[in-house]
């Protein structure tokens, strides 16, 4: 699968997740949220600060989690997971 591939899919996936009406667990989320964070703003990605301290926390912590892994790779992960929530494959 080339780049563009990847970069299609992933964004025919988040266009599922953003139309979404069904609320997801809130491990779900923070997956989506680093995957998504991951494959757009890269490693190098900084945080911004909001009210809430503890769900700062832990996005903070599933970004981290990803501190590894390529943009590429976010996508791919990003797409699994959502044809796992949606028991749908993307094409």
């Amino acid at each position: 699968m080339t780049s563009k591939d990847v970069h299609t899919k992933f964004e025919k996936a988040y266009a599922i997740t953003s139309s979404m009406t069904e609320k997801l667990p809130p491990d779900v989320m923070l997956k989506l949220y680093a995957y998504y964070k991951q494959a757009t703003k890269g490693v190098n990605y900084v945080r911004s600060a909001g009210q809430n301290e503890v769900r700062n926390a832990f996005k903070a912590n599933a970004l981290f989690q990803l501190n590894n892994i390529s943009e590429e790779e976010a996508k791919l992960a990003y797409i699994a997971l959502v044809e796992q929530i949606t028991q749908q494959k993307i094409k």
